[in-house]
Parts: C-alpha cells; sequence; structure tokens
C-alpha cells in the first residue's frame, strides 16, 4: 500500500484488513484449523495452533523466499515446521497444497474485510435514507444528457442512491455468506492423502461455506467476489458523481459540510470526499476484469493465473472500501440548498411542465399537435400561460408536477427500514 496516495485512495478500516500482516494471519489461521481438522492428536493439533502466531514470522523474508517458491506459502510451511516438535512437524501442512492454504486464506481475508466494507455501505445508506426522508417533497430540477428535464425532488434522487447502495450490499453479503468456501484438494484437487470429511471441518474451523468440490482451477467463487465488490463500487461512484455535479459553482445546490480546498485559490470549497469516493469506484472495473480475465485456467492448476489474481483482488477490496468509506463521509455531512434548487427549476421557465401542457392540450389538438404547438411557443418566448388560456392555472407550476415522487421515496424508506441487515 502507498503511504503517499493512501490517504486518499486506500481510506477506511479495509486497507489494514486486507494489508500483510491480515494476509499471514489468516494463512497461519487456515494451518491452524486445518491440524484441528484433521487426524492430528488433540496435542499435536494444539502445539501447531500454538506456533501460529503471526510475531513468530517475518513478513519480509517470507515475501523474499516467495520468489523462489513461486508463492509464500511454501516458505511459511517451511518455517512453521521448524518452529514445532518433529512429532508436531509431521502433521504440518498435511495433505493440502500451497494453494489450498493460500485460497482459503484469500476467502478468509476477504470475509474479514467484507465486516468494514459492509459497515460503511450501511452507514451511506442510512446517510441518504435521512437525506431522502427530510426532502421527501424538496424540488429539483431532474437532468437528462445534463440537461433539465422535469422536476422531480431531491429526496427521490437520494432515495436511488439508498437503493442502490442497498441492493449493492445485499449481494455482497449473500456473496461472503454463500460463496466464500474454504478450499481443500491436496496436490491435485483429489483429497488423495485426506478424508473428504475434512474439508467440512476446516470450513466450520474457519467460519467459511463448503465446497461441493475443490476449485483450485474453478474461479467463479473470485468472479463473484469480484463482480459484487464492482458492482458496489459502481453504486457508490454513480452516487459521488452526483454529488459532484451538484456541488458545481453554477449548479450550488448541495456542498460537503467538510470542503476541501486548494494550494493555489483560497476561494475554493471542493467535494473532496465525493472526489475521492469517485476516484476509488472508478478503478473497479478494470480490477474486475484482470480477476475475469484469469478464469481460464490449465488443467488442475493454474500456470499463471492464480498468481494474476492476487495483487487485483486485493487492491479491488482496498478501492471499493476506500470508496464506500468516502461516500458515507459525504453524505453524512452533506449540506442541501433547498432555495438554489428552486432557484435553478427557475432558470429553465415554462420549459419544465412542457410535458404536462401538451398532455392537457393533447385531447383537442392530438398528440403530435399539441407536442409541437407548445415547442414552437416555448422557441418564440412566449408564455405557455398566454398562449393556452384554455389550459388550466394549477397546471402551469412546476412544483406539482413531481408525479409520484412522494410515494417512490416512501416505498424505497419502508424498504430500507424492514430490510435485513448484512
Amino acid at each position: 500500500m502507498s503511504e503517499l496516495f493512501g490517504g486518499v485512495l486506500a481510506a477506511g478500516a479495509v486497507r489494514e484488513a486486507v494489508a500483510d500482516p491480515a494476509w499471514l494471519a489468516a494463512m497461519l489461521d487456515v494451518e491452524a484449523a486445518l491440524a484441528r481438522a484433521s487426524d492430528a492428536p488433540t496435542d499435536i493439533a494444539e502445539e501447531i495452533s500454538g506456533a501460529c502466531r503471526a510475531a513468530r514470522f517475518d513478513i519480509a523474508e517470507l515475501g523474499a523466499a516467495a520468489a523462489g517458491a513461486g508463492n509464500p506459502v511454501i516458505p511459511l510451511v517451511r518455517a512453521l515446521r521448524a518452529g514445532v516438535s518433529p512429532a508436531a512437524a509431521a502433521y504440518v501442512h498435511k495433505g493440502a497444497t500451497s494453494q489450498d492454504i493460500l485460497d482459503s486464506a484469500t476467502m478468509l481475508v476477504a470475509h474479514r474485510a467484507l465486516g468494514p466494507l459492509l459497515d460503511d455501505l450501511a452507514g451511506a445508506a442510512d446517510a441518504a435514507a435521512r437525506l431522502a426522508e427530510v426532502h421527501r417533497d424538496t424540488p429539483v430540477a431532474a437532468r437528462t444528457l445534463l440537461q433539465q428535464a422535469l422536476p422531480t425532488t431531491f429526496g427521490l434522487v437520494a432515495a436511488g442512491w439508498l437503493t442502490a447502495l442497498d441492493q449493492a450490499a445485499d449481494r455482497l453479503a449473500q456473496v461472503r455468506a454463500h460463496r466464500l468456501a474454504a478450499q481443500l484438494g491436496g496436490a491435485a484437487g483429489t483429497l488423495a492423502a485426506l478424508t473428504p470429511s475434512t474439508v467440512g471441518r476446516l470450513a466450520r474451523e474457519l467460519g467459511l461455506a463448503e465446497p461441493l468440490l475443490p476449485w483450485h482451477t474453478d474461479r467463479t467463487r473470485v468472479a463473484d467476489l469480484a463482480g459484487a465488490l464492482g458492482t458496489a463500487a459502481g453504486a457508490v461512484g454513480k452516487a459521488a458523481r452526483d454529488i459532484v455535479l451538484y456541488s458545481q459553482t453554477e449548479v450550488g445546490e448541495v456542498s460537503e459540510g467538510r470542503p476541501g480546498g486548494s494550494s493555489a485559490m483560497p476561494h475554493k470549497r471542493n467535494p473532496v470526499a465525493a472526489v475521492s469516493a469517485s476516484a476509488c469506484a472508478a478503478q473497479a472495473p478494470g480490477l474486475v476484469a484482470t480477476l475475469l480475465g484469469a478464469m481460464a485456467q490449465e488443467h488442475q492448476r493454474a500456470a499463471g493465473g492464480w498468481h494474476a489474481e492476487w495483487r487485483p483482488l486485493r487492491t479491488l477490496l482496498v478501492s471499493t472500501g476506500s470508496a464506500a468509506y468516502w461516500l458515507r463521509e459525504s453524505l453524512t455531512n452533506l449540506d442541501i440548498h433547498a432555495a438554489k434548487m428552486r432557484a435553478n427549476l427557475d432558470l429553465s421557465g415554462d420549459a419544465l411542465i412542457a410535458e404536462r401542457v401538451a398532455a392537457a392540450l393533447s385531447s383537442s389538438l392530438g398528440p403530435d399537435a399539441a407536442h409541437d404547438k407548445v415547442r414552437s411557443v416555448l422557441a418564440s418566448g412566449q408564455p405557455l400561460a398566454d398562449a393556452f388560456p384554455e389550459v388550466d392555472p394549477s397546471l402551469l407550476d412546476l412544483t406539482t408536477y413531481t408525479g409520484h415522487a412522494g410515494s417512490l421515496v416512501d416505498t424505497a424508506l419502508r424498504h430500507h427500514s424492514s430490510r435485513e441487515r448484512p
């Protein structure tokens, strides 16, 4: 992890949850769990478990030795065996292959890292829910293709963020509960030196799902995790992008309560949290693509594809976790400027109720003729009230043309409050 850029691109608790010490601890947890799940005598399993303390190992030395071995498990097992009695050494790593340990550790690291990540997603969703409730009926311009379209409410905008975040969190929670599985298959995935029941015991020891089969070159579990993380990053990125756009000087409809500054311009109040969330989320698609690209692996053991997963998966966890952290910060401290929203609505004059007026005229003129007539009047600059005195004046109030926005917000809030939290 970069110390220079980490404050922005690796913010929040996920960073430490996937750092080198966390991976070492997870590998040792798997070795200890394997000893307990195997046929090792109780005292031997306890000795091995006691030796699986991260403080006994030098991460830098293991990393250097991994260059010659092809992965860090091989030097770790060698060091672990050297630290126990000869009787216990015979049971260290018994029946397992290096990928069993590292894959199980990967799932364990991901399971642990998803805890704070889901917490930040929930915090962001709760903040969006509060905004949706408070601003249920606050009118704001809906924008399509970055142009003002029709009136909507800021509550509905926030409700859209809310439901996307909730759905992304639900998917991540499903993957966490059902797709993060222990790995144990032995040298060729046949369990030749093990009994099949050992797999279930190992999974229960680690708190991971039990796989149907060893999955050394079946990387659908990694792909499911990557896809769910990418989806969560996308949901975060959408909300963050909206906040940045709403914060533009010429728009000014929201601002962050804890803005950032500029090294050159004293007046700047930048939406740094939303910008950071957007930056972190933007990294996810490429990382997901790398992990999906590594899925096609040779026979019973990959020749490089497995190794290609390590860095992008860890980076994807960090990037998505950081994005969720920053969005929570942004939404929790977001200031809403309702008066500016209303002023911006008025910029388009009658244009935002053109659809409503055309609909009122369609019974007499026909839909196409009414549409063309209203378009022509707007182009001339003539007020719609003057051009169409037969239209009920109440239809010309753009703040009442928000459709079912209020009830849609209510639906989103009910679902959010009633759903089972991951």
